[in-house]
């Protein structure tokens, strides 16, 4: 496995979620190591559950086994996507829809 991956969290959590069923709203889900570090963390606040849902799915890029990804948009190939809310350089997030980008 290549390169050290840092995750850095910007704003934590405004309320307890002991007990409470957990659901992390992801855009892609590709290597799995950000969303296996919230469940993790979250994990060790007490919830009832964590899972997670995502537009697009990478699963065959996964690093990390067992992520509770209940709900998947699409499974996508390994091309790039811009357009609703995805951007290359900060350029095409504004699309109202997605577009495969071909930079070939």
């Amino acid at each position: 496995m290549g390169g050290h991956q840092q995750i850095r969290v910007l704003k934590d959590l405004d309320l307890d979620i002991r007990g409470r069923d957990v659901l992390i709203v992801e855009d892609v889900v590709d290597t799995g190591l950000t969303l296996n570090y919230l469940v993790r963390t979250f994990d060790l606040r007490g919830p009832a559950s964590v899972n997670a849902v995502t537009l697009l799915d990478r699963p065959y890029r996964r690093l990390v086994d067992d992520l509770p990804v209940r709900y998947v948009g699409f499974v996508v190939p390994d091309e790039l996507y811009v357009g609703y809310g995805f951007d290359l350089e900060e350029r095409y997030r504004e699309l109202p829809d997605l577009h495969l980008l071909n930079l070939g």
